[in-house]
């Protein structure tokens, strides 16, 4: 019912335009007035602090780190923007007439919208009203589950890379398709973690009239944030274009069932079984619902951020079923923004079980069951903590015998410069590894 208005888009769409335009002709409103010295001061003054205000803000939560990344770029000059909005306001609250005053508080109103959009473009994460406010949006994907038959299911089995003997039909589509995955083709959780809808993405391969079994992707975003599949289909698309348009289709699967919440990639008595959601009931999904290919060499597990926590912890602790993964700026572990917290919500208090279920505690346990499998991480130049995430986790891998990859993005922090950057280059290293593009010239 309200799907229209979830889907406004508030980075390129025109509301952003719209409430900046008003809250330009707001503030040229207020500044006409009769001129004289001390209105001038007192408006100029008042402004200016404002600016000043809100470039300290922007300066104290980058020191302290409330936010737990950079903030990007644009954040500085609309904060700045606001409080110097909000200085002239208040300048024309007092002692004017009611017109004003009610023209200085719509300009505080106007000037908050007009610095969280422009904030959240600078982010990039949030690109609709209902991916801001957790709600998921899309139409659902229509011609997914498989036509019944009588006795099992054929399983797909690799004899040979699909790039040497895959040749599109004419009528391939040239990009991918996502939807959600609803109604009769929701993925059902069985504990009582109640995540929101996931979403999937299929390549051009997979909407041919028959097409190949294709590896399979889990993919997580971050925390807060949605299971919205449009990073992930734009970088595979980009891929696609470039090999036939082979690429794995991508299931985009909620780890936190409230976006404000972070269960912590386990399965808790205060969030319900989120470890085995992902590790079982999707699982299951996949390979009763998908044609992908069966074996665990062609499955990867993913996230960005706190997604990318998880993909690692999981890659660790099931290598019989990821045999590759890939984390995009993913923190060093599940809950190392506030561990207090984590123990106490995901682990009912038990530091000793926290600790054991570290990505690092993983590998030991699993120790000789790697050598087969890929990891690549990837984090932003400008993204100096998450950057030694990704060197710290490489190491670990490695170390473990993964086959490691570590990618520093050019000129990227943590939002959405590090998914633009760091999505397709991951999947272009791990192309040939999933049989979809030849290995590179030695």
């Amino acid at each position: 019912m309200l799907d229209w208005f979830y889907n406004i888009n508030i980075v390129d769409g025109p509301l952003p335009l719209v409430i900046w335009a008003i809250t330009v002709a707001g503030v040229v409103l207020l500044l006409i007035r009769r001129p004289s010295r001390r209105w001038l001061f007192l408006a100029v003054g008042s402004m200016l602090t404002g600016a000043a205000l809100g470039l300290a803000v922007e300066i104290i939560v980058d020191a302290t780190g409330v936010v737990g990344v950079p903030l990007p770029s644009p954040t500085a000059p609309w904060l700045a923007a606001l409080c110097a909005a909000i200085g002239l306001a208040c300048m024309n609250i007092v002692r004017t007439s009611r017109r004003r005053k009610v023209a200085a508080v719509a300009l505080i109103v106007f000037s908050v919208l007009s610095a969280g959009l422009g904030i959240n473009a600078g982010f990039g994460i949030n690109r609709t009203i209902g991916s801001a406010f957790g709600v998921s949006t899309g139409a659902a994907i229509e011609g997914l589950t498989r036509p019944k038959q009588v006795g099992p299911a054929p399983v797909p089995v690799v004899t040979a890379p699909l790039y040497e003997s895959w040749n599109p039909p004419a009528d391939m589509p040239t990009t991918g398709k996502t939807g959600l995955l609803t109604g009769a083709d929701a993925i059902a959780s069985s504990t009582a973690f109640v995540p929101r809808e996931a979403s999937i993405y299929l390549p051009p391969a997979a909407q041919v009239a028959n097409p190949p079994a294709l590896p399979l992707v889990v993919m997580m975003m971050g925390q807060p944030g949605n299971p919205q599949p449009d990073f992930i289909a734009a970088a595979l698309d980009e891929v696609a274009a470039k090999n036939k348009g082979l690429a794995p289709i991508v299931i985009i699967a909620d780890q936190l069932g409230d976006p404000n919440t972070d269960p912590v990639c386990a399965d808790s008595a205060r969030y319900g079984g989120v470890d085995t959601y992902f590790n079982k009931d999707i699982v299951a999904y996949a390979k009763s619902t998908l044609h992908i290919v069966q074996d665990p060499r062609y499955w990867t597990i993913a996230g960005y951020s706190n997604g990318g926590a998880c993909a690692f912890t999981w890659a660790s602790k099931y290598p019989e079923i990821w045999g590759n993964v890939v984390d995009i700026s993913g923190n060093e572990w599940p809950g190392d923004e506030n561990e207090t917290a984590a123990i106490a919500d995901g682990y009912g208090g038990d530091a000793d079980a926290f600790a054991a279920a570290k990505p690092a505690a993983w590998l030991e346990k699993n120790a000789g069951k790697f050598t087969t499998h890929v990891a690549i991480f990837t984090a932003g130049e400008n993204d100096p903590e998450y950057t030694q995430f990704a060197v710290n986790n490489a190491a670990l891998a490695e170390a473990a015998g993964f086959t490691t990859k570590n990618y520093v993005v050019p000129g990227a922090d943590h939002v959405v410069t590090a998914l633009r950057g760091g999505l397709p280059h991951a999947f272009t290293e791990l192309y040939p590894r999933l049989g979809l593009a030849a290995p590179p010239s030695p």
